[in-house]
């Protein structure tokens, strides 16, 4: 086994990366001049209980801790998957006072749907990213539409920018925000998901969702002169799958 491969699978240099982690986001969240742009129909979700389905893109993760206004970060679960890297990413969650949920998109989405719904059903709020987390970007799967559906609970799009970040060549052209500038968290309005949503209604709530993220994004970026970051490529049409196949739920794993 690899030397580096073996020091991350140590807990101590976990929680080390970890803590590391959430002091950058805690630096972020309180030295960036925020604006907050939310429309009326989701302000009225966001100053009451707060029990919604928050959606946004893997790239964006680290500014969308801000986005949590409530005084209870404990309400706040964020998927994440079970794999190595994803547990760095729930301690670092949950140094900085908010939740985690364990749920993978490859490997038993059926059961992360069951955590998500327990999580909705006591009145917590979730925090999806619905390309995460490998892709393709800016894509959404089907995940947040099937808790959205068994739940009655929103989804409430949401992302944000700074004026000064550092953008990643990977996968998701990851956004690190610098702290000491201004930034803006810009919210879309909410998708109800009809309880008895046919395949072809939830492909077309799926779209709406990621229509708005995109919208969204790109006016975040336009509004600090950036340039913008574009979803990939269509993927080609898969083959028909089994009617009892496990949906895809995305999660913040990098």
């Amino acid at each position: 086994m690899k030397l580096s491969k073996r020091i991350l699978r140590s807990t101590f240099f976990q929680n080390l990366i970890a803590r590391l982690i959430s002091s950058y986001i805690a630096l972020v969240r309180s030295t960036v001049r925020w604006q907050e742009i939310i429309p009326d129909e989701t302000r009225k979700y966001l100053e009451g209980d707060s029990n919604i389905i928050g959606c946004f893109w893997h790239a964006r993760m680290i500014m969308m801790f801000n986005a949590w206004k409530g005084s209870d970060r404990s309400k706040f679960h964020m998927l994440i998957s079970a794999h190595r890297d994803g547990r760095v990413i729930a301690k670092s969650i949950e140094n900085l006072g908010f939740n985690t949920v364990e749920g993978s998109s490859r490997r038993g989405g059926a059961t992360a749907l069951v955590n998500l719904k327990r999580t909705l059903d006591k009145g917590g709020a979730i925090g999806i990213t619905p390309d995460g987390p490998k892709g393709p970007r800016m894509r959404a799967k089907t995940g947040a539409i099937k808790a959205a559906q068994m739940t009655g609970r929103p989804i409430l799009p949401v992302t944000g920018t700074v004026a000064r970040r550092k953008v990643f060549n990977s996968w998701d052209r990851f956004v690190l925000p610098a702290p000491f500038t201004k930034g803006v968290i810009i919210w879309g309005t909410p998708i109800y998901v009809e309880r008895h949503a046919s395949r072809d209604q939830q492909e077309h709530y799926r779209l709406e969702l990621e229509d708005q993220l995109n919208k969204l994004t790109q006016m975040a970026d336009r509004s600090f002169g950036q340039n913008l970051i574009h979803p990939d490529p269509l993927p080609a049409p898969k083959a028909a799958t089994s009617l009892n196949q496990a949906p895809e739920i995305s999660d913040a794993n990098t």
